[in-house]
């Protein structure tokens, strides 16, 4: 009896305590439950679309990850890029001509640098709560596409040779775009890790106060931090733009819940103060290996909506409960 007890408690401290290791541990069930379900599901076309999809989210949830673990959260995540990927295409308008992409890019980081500064006006200056603030921000964001294109989608496109360089399968499965997502994680992994301010964000997002105590200048690295998320989600508007090719207003949407639900799913506390880009990079392969095995099984969005939701509210009660003492 006390042998069963142990080992239960055992079984529940590893998984308390290795957040990325049970999100991997998950999907790879998921996988082999899929394929068991359906055989025809594995096959390279398979596996690239997961590398692929998986990529696009982890390059989409940096910003994320940075903001939610500084104790805030970015609801604009999606129209920024939304927006940049629209604002990609119109740059450089189907052309090669390869200083017309470089535009492209520096006017997409303005951009997204630009709501990312509005969002730490409102959420570190004025005080307001970031839920809100991002939210209205992110209203505005989409409102200012169908504007721009008189609500119609637009009619232009990535140049083909771009859209190549980020598409690509080499193999026949392997994506080019896990290249960009790798550049991602070994930066993010840098600037939050071996960075002084990866440490000084990390402690503001443990305790504010604490932080500010010990000399951390707390609301100049919170707004540096909405400033630079909204900067990432530029770029990954941009990145997108070549991976979706043909952009419509509010193509990428719907990656403001898909990246939290990654950030929140790799362990990092929605409270703030822990977390890593490691983690989202395991929460981002179990969310979209779940939404192909419910796709793979023909499973309506009705259905997948609410089993998505049902999973982060699990992972939120098991990884997400606030520390007692905050203070």
């Amino acid at each position: 009896m006390k042998s069963n007890t142990a080992a239960v408690s055992g079984f529940k401290l590893f998984v308390k305590n290795n957040q990325i290791g049970m999100a991997l541990v998950i999907s790879a069930l998921l996988f082999l439950i899929t394929i068991t379900l359906n055989p025809k599901s594995l096959n390279p076309i398979t596996f690239g679309s997961i590398l692929s999809l998986t990529s696009m989210l982890l390059i989409a949830s940096a910003g994320q990850t940075l903001v939610i673990i500084s104790d805030g959260i970015d609801m604009s995540v999606g129209a920024t890029m939304s927006m940049t990927a629209l604002l990609a295409v119109s740059v450089m308008r189907g052309s090669s001509d390869v200083g017309k992409m470089l535009l492209a890019l520096l006017a997409c980081l303005a951009v997204g640098g630009l709501v990312g500064l509005c969002n730490g006006i409102g959420s570190v200056k004025a005080g307001l709560p970031p839920m809100v603030v991002t939210l209205y921000i992110s209203n505005i964001v989409s409102r200012l596409q169908y504007v721009a294109t008189n609500g119609k989608p637009n009619d232009t496109k990535a140049p083909d040779w771009f859209k190549s360089l980020i598409t690509t399968r080499f193999g026949g499965f392997f994506p080019a775009i896990v290249l960009f997502a790798a550049v991602f994680f070994v930066l993010m992994y840098y600037l939050l890790n071996r960075t002084r301010y990866g440490q000084q964000l990390t402690l503001t997002g443990n305790n504010n106060r604490a932080a500010f105590l010990t000399g951390i200048k707390t609301t100049k690295i919170k707004m540096l931090n909405y400033v630079l998320a909204g900067a990432l989600g530029g770029l990954a508007g941009f990145i997108g733009a070549g991976n979706s090719g043909f952009i419509k207003c509010g193509t990428y949407d719907g990656m403001t819940m898909d990246s939290i639900v990654a950030v929140v799913i790799g362990g990092t506390l929605l409270t703030g103060g822990k977390g890593s880009y490691s983690g989202t990079a395991a929460g981002a392969l179990l969310l979209i290996i779940l939404s192909n095995g419910l796709a793979v099984l023909q499973v309506t969005d009705s259905v997948k909506n609410m089993i998505m939701g049902a999973v982060l509210i699990i992972l939120l009660a098991a990884y997400n409960r606030a520390r007692p003492v905050r203070q």
